[in-house]
């Protein structure tokens, strides 16, 4: 059975930088595509970026685009987003995703395994 366990979210302060880490573990990491998603209360979840099953692609948001970096690491089954320049509407629950052979849909409806979240609050 394959799990996702979100780490690294905590409370920083805005411009801070922060990585956080999803934790793979079950059989071949490496055929699945992963994606990290945002939510804040009473809102759907919101795409922030995602890698294709090889790792040769990757996908952002709009809003992020420049600051964050997703990537896998298939030697450790980790799935990492680097975040930089942080601001207070980074706040926000973080979710990991996986696709087998996911292509890094931009789409919640694409990933059907997730992880419970890590909470990451950004202050100004």
């Amino acid at each position: 059975q394959i799990q996702l366990v979100e780490s690294g979210g905590r409370f920083v302060q805005a411009g801070d930088s922060l990585t956080l880490s999803c934790s793979f573990s079950g059989r071949s990491f490496s055929t699945y595509g992963f994606a990290w998603f945002r939510q804040t209360p009473g809102k759907d979840r919101e795409f922030v970026a995602s890698v294709n099953w090889r790792g040769a692609n990757s996908y952002y948001a709009e809003s992020i685009q420049g600051r964050f970096t997703i990537s896998k690491d298939n030697a450790k089954n980790t799935v990492y987003l680097r975040m930089a320049k942080l601001k207070a509407r980074d706040t926000a629950v973080y979710y990991c995703g996986a696709d087998f052979y996911g292509a890094g849909l931009k789409k919640e409806y694409g990933y059907e395994i997730w992880g419970q979240g890590t909470q990451v609050t950004v202050s100004s």
